[in-house]
């Protein structure tokens, strides 16, 4: 399992990105600011670091040049709401390899990491399970994952889950997602829809050992990428 270290301020985002990310096989230290970056960066260890500009004690690109002139074989992307083409210019001129805007689908980020890893001769992110048959069943509200036992389920996760299961593959928006779920998309606390799927994640990982096959879509929604059967 490849380990990186992820350094966003903004705690949502850090914590849906370490879910995502340890979803795809890494192992993940997670930061959010400088002074924890350097507290917790171990250059044995972390292979990859991802790293956000804006940060509350200082800013990304001075780290990204002082990691560059340790000159430890560390992959860097910086990952940043910074997307003008002079950002990125000199995002990549000052040492990161790969520039991505928080806009990016996180898809994206996964297969930058990949291509990034194998760049480096670092051994690849644990595969994901096979393409197997998730199967959710209405009526007696549960979760049954391939090859395990069922996963009791709350009306909402059946909510949400059904959405996503009935067309596996498509990107559903968060808006659709919250308005099965009887709210009001303008004022819906969208965190709660971000705690929701992590409970969701959590729930497989400790009942079945297995990733929930749910990708998330920066700013977009929620895709479920294995096959998948909804039953009554």
């Amino acid at each position: 399992m490849l380990n990186l270290i992820l350094l966003e301020d903004e705690a949502v985002l850090r914590h849906e990105l370490t879910e995502f990310l340890g979803d795809c096989g890494y192992r993940v230290s997670a930061v959010a600011d400088l002074a924890a970056f350097h507290a917790c960066y171990t250059p044995a260890l972390h292979r990859i670091a991802i790293i956000d500009l804006g940060l509350p004690d200082g800013e990304g690109m001075v780290l990204v040049r002082a990691l560059r002139a340790q000159g430890h074989p560390i992959g860097i992307v910086v990952f940043t709401a910074r997307g003008a083409t002079q950002d990125k210019v000199n995002g990549l001129g000052g040492g990161a390899d790969y520039y991505l805007p928080k806009s990016a689908d996180l898809d994206e980020l996964a297969a930058t990491l990949g291509a990034l890893a194998r760049r480096l001769g670092a051994p690849p992110a644990d595969a994901p399970p096979p393409a197997t048959a998730w199967v959710l069943e209405l009526g007696p509200r549960r979760l049954l994952p391939p090859g395990c036992g069922a996963i009791a389920l709350s009306q909402q996760d059946v909510t949400v889950l059904h959405v996503l299961m009935a067309e596996p593959e498509r990107i559903v928006s968060r808006q659709q997602i919250v308005q099965s779920l009887g709210e009001d998309f303008l004022s819906y606390d969208q965190r709660r829809l971000d705690t929701q799927i992590s409970r969701l994640r959590r729930k497989a990982e400790q009942a079945a050992g297995l990733a929930l096959p749910i990708n998330t879509a920066r700013n977009a929604g929620y895709r479920f990428y294995a096959d998948a059967e909804v039953r009554p």
